[in-house]
């Protein structure tokens, strides 16, 4: 995160949090150290392999696990010690919820609100929030894989939380759905609600998400903006002498790597500064192409050693 982020900006904070599990074969660390911070607003993803930590961490800041060691914090209170002064602000779906198969959507979630003294009219607004309105009277067990996410998702929104904690929210559907949720997320994200999305489906997060933290083995491996985590554009560069082409180039600055026949160019610039510093040295293009890093490619150098689980966005799409 960026240096001028303040505490007071945070809606969850860990500092040194751990995680360790003892069994038979001797101690297990899930969690190692993980300092994390999620700014207020929009939705920020929570990536990495599976098995690296999401679930466990998110597990603590709900305080359904507890810490060894290190600290946690929502919306600058400490937690799990002063969890009841903020849950009520903090939706969460990280495991599958019960619904009766047989009651209606609308039915479910008036049982739900009437549970926790929230009043009926909010049911046909988280209904109506999620698109399932005009489904709302349909039996559960008659909702698609997608529906039924979107209800869960609806049920932590009785309570309109400052705080949307989704743990692999796409798990198991079909594309049509991961579209559904995606798009339900990044509404979610633009109306002022704060989404922690966790995921290991790299395409889910580039798409939906303004800022990131990439995890492997319980450890942070980076987090920011993610237009700060893909970095600046580079270009392809074909032209007739890529020598003399790179000499002028390096000259104003650009980082430039000859590659069969070609150049790599690295630059803030835009592409026609690129374009004008080669026709005015005499050197003429026959290609300029941007090439921009995506965060599968980064997520895949961070994790090399931490890769079981990985959905690329190549598999997202099969």
């Amino acid at each position: 995160m960026s240096s001028t982020t303040s505490s007071t900006d945070l809606v969850i904070e860990t500092r040194g949090l751990r995680k360790e599990f003892s069994g038979r074969s001797g101690t297990r660390v899930a969690v190692d150290d993980l300092d994390l911070a999620v700014p207020r607003g929009g939705v920020h993803g929570f990536l990495g392999p599976n098995g690296s930590g999401k679930t466990t961490t998110i597990r603590m800041l709900l305080g359904l696990a507890r810490p060894t060691a290190g600290t946690m914090a929502l919306f600058g209170t400490p937690v799990p010690d002063h969890l009841d002064d903020v849950i009520g602000r903090v939706g969460a779906v990280v495991e599958s919820p019960k619904f009766s198969p047989t009651f209606s959507a609308r039915q479910n979630l008036l049982l739900l609100a009437r549970s926790v003294g929230v009043a009926d009219t909010a049911v046909d607004e988280a209904l109506d929030r999620v698109g399932l309105g005009n489904r709302a009277e349909d039996r559960f067990k008659s909702y698609s894989l997608g529906m039924k996410q979107r209800l869960a998702i609806a049920a932590t929104l009785l309570k309109s939380p400052d705080l949307l904690i989704l743990d692999e929210p796409t798990n198991g559907l079909d594309p049509a759905g991961i579209r559904e949720i995606r798009e339900l997320i990044r509404d979610l994200g633009e109306a002022g609600v704060t989404v922690l999305l966790s995921s290991h489906i790299l395409a889910e997060v580039q798409q939906v998400c303004t800022s990131a933290t990439i995890i492997g083995n319980g450890r942070m491996l980076t987090s920011g903006k993610v237009e700060d985590l893909l970095g600046r554009t580079s270009y392809r560069v074909r032209v007739g002498d890529p020598t003399a082409a790179a000499a002028v180039l390096e000259a104003a600055g650009m980082d430039v790597r000859i590659d069969t026949g070609s150049l790599d160019v690295g630059t803030d610039e835009p592409g026609a500064r690129i374009t004008r510093l080669l026709a005015e040295a005499g050197l003429f293009l026959s290609e300029l192409t941007p090439v921009r890093a995506d965060l599968e490619t980064i997520f895949l150098e961070l994790t090399a050693d931490d890769r079981m689980g990985v959905a690329t966005t190549s598999e997202v799409a099969r």
